[in-house]
């Protein structure tokens, strides 16, 4: 919850409404959690938590789900204020996954 200021001006969470401002109780990160598992088996959007290879430290997270009929993936990461300088890499990075190892040829990165 320390990273809400970051996330709200991330491109891709232009509503600022996740998380609230006011941060979210341990059983709202539990559901969460838990809707996102949901998805990822019933195959309807992939949540990913990105984390440092050298010490398994969590950096951030990355979103793909269905987006609109201009574009077959929405893309969306985000990273912790004590990685910020990591924002730009792993959109990068994301981006380059995407044509890599996914299927969508027409991803919207959200404003990246």
């Amino acid at each position: 919850m320390s990273s809400i200021e970051l996330i709200h001006a991330t491109p891709g969470y232009p509503d600022g409404g996740w998380p609230p401002s006011q941060g979210m109780s341990r059983q709202q990160n539990l559901d969460d959690l838990r809707r996102h598992a949901r998805h990822f088996g019933e195959c309807v959007g992939f949540t990913f938590t990105v984390l440092d290879p050298a010490d398994g430290d969590v950096i951030g997270c990355v979103y793909l789900y269905p987006a609109n009929a201009e574009h077959d993936v929405s893309a969306q990461s985000r990273v912790r204020v004590s990685r910020a300088d990591l924002d730009g890499p792993l959109a990068d990075a994301v981006a380059d996954w995407i044509v890599d190892a996914w299927p969508w040829t027409r991803p919207d990165r959200d404003g990246r």
